[in-house]
């Protein structure tokens, strides 16, 4: 004798039994607003969990022309005027700086941004070695992670922070 089992029962039995979670998954974002050494907002930035690591849309304005470095900092503090509360680069791997280096790169380390004359830019760069999830190196740290823009561009290779100056703006990255 066949036994017929309705959807709902069998739905009942696996919710009873811990087998299936309609929980929803926490979203993979994250965003971080930019502010300089007087406070003043500077930028925005989007990060969303993308399959080569997160991805970090950048609206920028304020900011001095040229070049300037870009890096994910260790600590999720931003007190101005010159941002040292968001201590060295994030680098879970413990490796030298410098995307150029062979003996890094830190997870921090991002490719630098040009402003435009106006003040302004519009970047998006792929972080590769971070996370919106879990893990050593996912950007929920207990203690957080920030986002920095340094006066001058990171020169790809000096330890420890890519002779790039002094920290021009900075961001909490929050969920």
């Amino acid at each position: 004798m066949k036994v017929k089992r309705s959807i709902p029962v069998v739905v009942a039995v696996l919710l009873a039994l811990g087998g299936v979670s309609f929980a929803k998954e926490p979203a993979k974002r994250a965003q971080a607003e930019l502010v300089n050494a007087e406070g003043k907002k500077v930028g925005t930035a989007a990060l969303s969990q993308d399959p080569d690591g997160v991805k970090i849309s950048l609206q920028l304005f304020g900011l001095t022309p040229g070049t300037h470095a870009l890096h994910i900092h260790q600590v999720g503090m931003c007190d101005p005027p010159d941002f040292k509360s968001a201590g060295g680069h994030f680098n879970p791997e413990r490796k030298k700086h410098g995307m150029k280096n062979p003996q890094g790169a830190h997870a921090g380390d991002l490719p630098n941004v040009v402003v435009g004359l106006d003040g302004t830019a519009a970047v998006e760069v792929v972080a590769r070695q971070v996370t919106l999830g879990p893990g050593k190196n996912s950007l929920f740290q207990p203690g957080g992670t920030s986002l920095v823009i340094h006066a001058k561009a990171d020169d790809d290779m000096t330890d420890p922070a890519g002779n790039a100056g002094d920290r021009v703006a900075c961001g909490v990255i929050t969920r």
